[in-house]
C-alpha cells in the first residue's frame, strides 16, 4: 500500500500544474417558492395536488420556459428507462407488476404546456412573457400522481407509502439552462437547486407522517387528517406514511432526531445509531442547519434512499447492515442535503464521500465493529475484482469515475466506481496528507459550498486551501489514470 501511495504522490506532483475539466461550471442558485397542496386516497392509490411555485430569473439569461422534471413518470409500463434494475424486481414489485404515473391536468400561468423529454419525463411550461433578469413569475400546475404497489422511491409498499419525487419539481440550472434528466436505475437521477416549501397534505387520519421539514400544524377533519409542512433551503421535499407507525425522536445540539417504524424491537437503540453519527458528523464536518431529521423504515429494494431531512430505511436491513445504512443516509444529509453536487456526472461527489465519512464514523465507534481498515480494504477488493471481471469479459475496463450515469454499464459498475473506487481515492489521500489537512478539506468544502451545487473543483479547491496541490491527484482517480 505505501508503493501505491507514493506512485500516486508522484503522479500527482507530476500533474499538478496542468488543468484538467472537472465538470461544470459552478451553477448559479434558482431562487424558487413551492407551495403544494395534496390529498393521498388509499382506495385509488392516488396522491391529487397543485404545486403553486414562484420562480424568479437570478441568472444571466433571458427564460421563456420552465421545465420540470416529472419523476413517477418512470413507473408507466412503457417507460424506456425502468426505476427497477432487473434483478431486484422481484423484490421489489411484491404483488407481482404494477404501475404508475404523473398525470399534469393544468398550467395556470402559462401561455401553454406540453409532456416533453426523453422518456415523457418533463414538463416545458411556456410563458406568457420572457423572463429577464430579476423578473419573478407564478405558475399553479395541477397533478395526479398514480402509485404502484412497489417497494420504490415513489409507491405503496406493503405497510407505507413512499412520496419521493412525488411533485413536479424544477430541472436543476446547467451551463446556462435546464438539466433535463430520465430516470436511469443506477444512481440517484436527481438535479436540483435549494428552494423553499410549504406542503399541506390530507390523508386518512389513521396515517402518521414522516417528511422533510417541520410541521406547522395538524388536525382532524371528520375522517382525515391534514397536516401544515415546512422547510427552507433544501433541494427536495419527501413524505412517507403509514397506519402502522410509531416514532421514537431525541435531540442533538440543536436538531430533532425522530425515527418512524413498526418492525423495530430496538428502536431506542436504531436512534441511538442515528444520534452518534448526527454527533459525530456536526462535530467532524460542521453544523446541520436544519431543525429536524426523520429516519423512516419502509419498503425498499435498496437499503436506504436519501432526501433533505429525512431518510427512508429498508425494512429488509439488519443488525451490522442497519448500521451501515443508518451511517451513509445519515451522512447524505451533508453530503447531498446540505452541499450539493451534479450527482449525474459525478455520482461519486456525494456517494463515495457519504460512504467514507460512514467510515470514518465507525472508526470513532468501537462498538459496532466495523474498522477503517477492513472496509478500505474491501472496496479495494471489490473494486479489483470488478477490473478483473469486467476486463476479462469486455477486454478492457473503463475505469473513469466522472462520468454520465447513463455511462455506467450495470449497478454492479456504478458500486465499483463511485462508491468503492471513492473510497480508497479519500483514504490514499487522507494517508498522504495527514488527518488533521484531510478533515480540514472536508469541513472547507462544506461550509464553503452550503446550499450550493458544488463542483469538482470546489471540492479540490477545498483542500487546496489547506496547503495542498492535489488537483493531479484527484485528476489520477478520477479519469482513470491511478493504477490500483
Amino acid at each position: 500500500m505505501k508503493k501505491t501511495i507514493g506512485l500516486v504522490l508522484a503522479l500527482s506532483c507530476a500533474l499538478g500544474a496542468c488543468v484538467f475539466g472537472y465538470g461544470c461550471k459552478k451553477e448559479k442558485k434558482q431562487a424558487g417558492r413551492y407551495e403544494i397542496t395534496a390529498e393521498y386516497v388509499p382506495e385509488t392509490a392516488t396522491l391529487a395536488g397543485t404545486t403553486k411555485f414562484t420562480y424568479e430569473n437570478n441568472g444571466d439569461n433571458e427564460i421563456s420556459v420552465l421545465k420540470f422534471e416529472l419523476y413517477p413518470n418512470a413507473y408507466r409500463k412503457d417507460a424506456l428507462y425502468k426505476p427497477v434494475p432487473k434483478a431486484q424486481e422481484s423484490g421489489a414489485y411484491y404483488q407481482g407488476e404494477s404501475y404508475g404515473e404523473m398525470v399534469i391536468s393544468s398550467v395556470n400561468g402559462a401561455k401553454n404546456w406540453e409532456v416533453m423529454g426523453e422518456d415523457e419525463n418533463v414538463l416545458y411550461a411556456y410563458l406568457e412573457r420572457s423572463l429577464f433578469p430579476g423578473d419573478k413569475v407564478v405558475l399553479d400546475i395541477g397533478f395526479l400522481l398514480k402509485l404502484a404497489n412497489v417497494n420504490h422511491r415513489t409507491g405503496i409498499t406493503k405497510n407505507t407509502v413512499n412520496l419521493g419525487n412525488f411533485f413536479p419539481i424544477l430541472c436543476g440550472e446547467k451551463d446556462g439552462g435546464f438539466c433535463e434528466t430520465a430516470y436511469y436505475q443506477d444512481g440517484d437521477p436527481f438535479l436540483s437547486e435549494t428552494a423553499e416549501f410549504k406542503v399541506t397534505l390530507k390523508a386518512p387520519k389513521d396515517y402518521m407522517l414522516a417528511s422533510t421539514g417541520e410541521t406547522l400544524s395538524e388536525r382532524t377533519l371528520e375522517s382525515k387528517k391534514e397536516y401544515e409542512l415546512f422547510a427552507n433551503n433544501v433541494r427536495d421535499f419527501a413524505l412517507v406514511l403509514s397506519d402502522k407507525y410509531r416514532v421514537v425522536s431525541q435531540t442533538v445540539g440543536e436538531t430533532e432526531l425522530c425515527y418512524y417504524y413498526y418492525q423495530d424491537e430496538n428502536a431506542q437503540k436504531t436512534l441511538e445509531t442515528v444520534a452518534e453519527t448526527f454527533t459525530y458528523y456536526e462535530e467532524t464536518f460542521g453544523a446541520y442547519p436544519y431543525a429536524k431529521y426523520t429516519l423512516a423504515q419502509t419498503g425498499l429494494c435498496m437499503a436506504g434512499q436519501e432526501y433533505p431531512c429525512l431518510s427512508m430505511l429498508s425494512d429488509a436491513v439488519e443488525k451490522e447492515d442497519k448500521a451501515r445504512a443508518i451511517a451513509h443516509e445519515v451522512a447524505h444529509q451533508w453530503w447531498y442535503g446540505v452541499v450539493g453536487s451534479d450527482q449525474i456526472e459525478n455520482a461519486w461527489q456525494d456517494e463515495g464521500v457519504a460512504e467514507y465519512s460512514a467510515i470514518a464514523f465507525f472508526e470513532n465507534y468501537e462498538k459496532y465493529g466495523i474498522t477503517r481498515e477492513n472496509a478500505v480494504t474491501d472496496a479495494l477488493k471489490e473494486y479489483r475484482s470488478y477490473y478483473d471481471v469486467y476486463g476479462s469479459v469486455l477486454g478492457r475496463t473503463d475505469t473513469k469515475m466522472s462520468r454520465h450515469l447513463k455511462d455506467f454499464l450495470s449497478e454492479y459498475e456504478y458500486q465499483c466506481l463511485s462508491q468503492d473506487k471513492a473510497v480508497v481515492m479519500l483514504d490514499t489521500l487522507r494517508k498522504s496528507v495527514g488527518d488533521k489537512k484531510f478533515f480540514t478539506g472536508l469541513k472547507k468544502y462544506y461550509s464553503e459550498n452550503k446550499y450550493k451545487i458544488a463542483s469538482i473543483d470546489d471540492f479540490v479547491s477545498a483542500f487546496e486551501k489547506t496547503g495542498l496541490d492535489v488537483q493531479g491527484f484527484f485528476d489520477s482517480f478520477l479519469q482513470g489514470k491511478a493504477i490500483l
